[in-house]
């Protein structure tokens, strides 16, 4: 029966649409083309979602986008080939569009839901049985669970992959039946208007989706691709089967993408939040990257401890902030020959800024990419709670609206060109970026990047670089100080435990003169008011294990365009800092 059924709806399909053969519209040409335009864009965009979900909320992006891409072009051509056993192009097509709407508008918020309860299956495993906190279950099934959850983002793909790769063969297929002769340059016309706008997606996505929630941009591409259906169930309404079932789908869809667009954002958080040990109380996205505040009430009257998160990693945590920022400044102003003129690349919390400004100098550039993520901890940001909001002014002690400050927005890579033009020397460089855990911020640790570092330091000054873990990841953090040395400079390296982050490291480095460790040998306090950081733990600091170096000849330092130092972080970090994962 079912087959009957299939060659009537095949007999109906052919019969309907044949007298449409009898001459091909401008009209009906132009729509369909205009349609497989915006679905180019949606499927570009529905790529750039999915893999920007897993790097800012997961902490995965050094590979997600690429890896993202790869497997939706493969299913994408794999269901380019699928789209034959379609037997009615109209038909089929009008079902693919609110498929994808579906998909393409749950995909995110499914993976947040399922993601979530992995990371709190444990807890809720252990309060329901009242084991221990040292008895949590993190094995076997769990475990499991938990692995296979983070490659969520990429089953999408494949599935979504699959649908996109349909609609260039079953649009393909209708204006072919529209038309009285073969299409000669059919194929080629509908690979046209495909380019054109995945361009266009690529546009939009940059200018305008990377600043929205993520799902509302989900969202926002799915409400196109239904729009597309309603479009093509209205024009071809007499070629389709089953045309009112699928209207009323496409209006339950419709409900469905309101209901997201409104409260999906908030749900999404909410799932989301579930990832990180302690309370979240913000969280924003902005145009480079996913902001995360979080808080830990400890009661008998402490201070709440506030922590930063950026795409899912730890940035700093208030209860041990001043010594990973103590040891970046101050051994590196004290080894300068003067602390006048400071250059601090990243550091848009202005924490590091705040422990500059205890050496008193005369001006601070402060270059760094988020404008917004400078903003809020520069004025109360109505959107963040005020309690937090005032935490974060009190916590860089206002170092950020200093008339000594002089804010830069820029990609440090480029904006120092900037600096080199306009012939400006500083005493101190200090260098505070994240991890080279994306190709973009390799570059930020290149050869060239410290050779034009060099430009801009003065004879007698001293640079500092925040360097990664000596501890987790040893050979990218000696190759971050090899990499400076092959820059023209002479370079030591120390570290210190920091108790949010375990064993860190940074690079100090000077031009000329004496190297920064005999600069720093005198046993005398600092000249400031640090009741913390002493002569004797920065000597210390300089102190390795004998055989920390003896490999050091067998690492390569990190040329422009190599992606050595990202390699070797990415072999050396496994685990998502931060995260919830037991």
């Amino acid at each position: 029966m079912n087959n009957t059924l299939l060659e009537h709806g095949q007999e109906g399909c052919n019969k309907q649409s044949s007298p449409s053969k009898r001459s091909l519209a401008w009209f009906d040409d132009a729509l369909l083309l205009g349609i497989m335009a915006l679905l180019a864009g949606c499927g570009l965009i529905y790529e750039y979602l999915l893999s920007h979900y897993a790097g800012r909320i997961l902490g995965a992006l050094e590979a997600a986008i690429y890896t993202m891409i790869g497997i939706m072009i493969v299913s994408m051509g794999i269901g380019a080939f699928a789209a034959r056993k379609i037997r009615c192009a109209f038909t089929g097509f009008a079902l693919l569009e609110l498929t994808v709407a579906f998909c393409g508008s749950l995909a995110i918020l499914i993976t947040a839901a399922v993601i979530g309860f992995g990371q709190q299956l444990p807890l809720i495993i252990a309060n329901t049985l009242g084991l221990p906190p040292d008895h949590i279950p993190d094995g076997g099934f769990i475990g499991t669970l938990q692995n296979l959850s983070e490659y969520l983002p990429y089953i999408w793909g494949v599935i979504l992959g699959l649908m996109i790769g349909m609609e260039i063969p079953l649009i393909a297929r209708v204006r072919q039946s529209l038309s009285e002769e073969h299409l000669l340059h059919n194929a080629g016309t509908i690979y046209g208007a495909d380019y054109i706008g995945a361009g266009a997606g690529a546009a939009i996505w940059v200018m305008f989706m990377l600043s929205l929630d993520i799902q509302l941009a989900a969202a926002l591409t799915a409400s196109v691709n239904l729009l597309a259906g309603f479009v093509f169930i209205w024009r071809f309404w007499q070629q389709i089967r089953w045309a009112k079932l699928i209207l009323i789908g496409h209006f339950v869809a419709s409900g469905v993408l309101v209901l997201l667009a409104m409260h999906g954002p908030s749900w999404e958080q909410n799932f989301n939040n579930l990832l990180y040990k302690d309370k979240v109380v913000y969280a924003e996205a902005t145009r480079f990257q996913q902001l995360t505040f979080t808080e830990r009430l400890r009661g008998n009257g402490q201070e709440p401890v506030y922590s930063l998160y950026i795409n899912g990693r730890l940035q700093f945590s208030s209860i041990d902030e001043h010594i990973y920022h103590s040891f970046l400044v101050h051994p590196t102003m004290a080894a300068s020959a003067r602390q006048d003129k400071v250059l601090i690349i990243g550091g848009g919390d202005g924490l590091g800024l705040k422990q500059v400004f205890k050496w008193q100098p005369k001006s601070v550039t402060l270059m760094d990419l988020d404008e917004k993520l400078v903003e809020l901890f520069t004025a109360p940001d109505e959107k963040m709670p005020a309690h937090v909001s005032q935490a974060m002014l009190s916590l860089n002690g206002n170092a950020l609206n200093d008339p000594r400050v002089n804010l830069v927005f820029d990609d440090a890579f480029n904006g120092v060109d900037n600096l080199i033009k306009e012939n400006q020397k500083f005493d101190v460089i200090i260098v505070d970026l994240p991890d080279p855990s994306h190709p973009d911020l390799n570059k930020l640790y290149s050869d060239l990047f410290y050779r034009k570092l060099a430009e801009l330091l003065s004879a007698d000054g001293a640079m500092t670089v925040q360097s990664t873990s000596p501890y987790h990841a040893q050979q990218a953090f000696i190759s971050v100080g090899k990499t400076i040395e092959s820059a023209g400079f002479t370079v030591q390296q120390y570290h210190h435990n920091v108790p949010s982050f375990g064993e860190w490291g940074w690079s100090i480095a000077t031009r000329a003169g004496k190297d920064a460790k005999s600069r720093l040998a005198h046993n005398q306090p600092l000249p400031i008011e640090e009741d913390w950081l002493t002569p004797g733990l920065i000597h210390g600091a300089f102190e390795f294990p004998g055989n920390f170096y003896d490999d050091k000849d067998k690492i390569k330092t990190n040329k422009i365009g190599s992606l050595q130092l990202y390699h070797y972080h990415l072999a050396s970090w496994s685990d998502n800092q931060g995260m919830n994962l037991f």
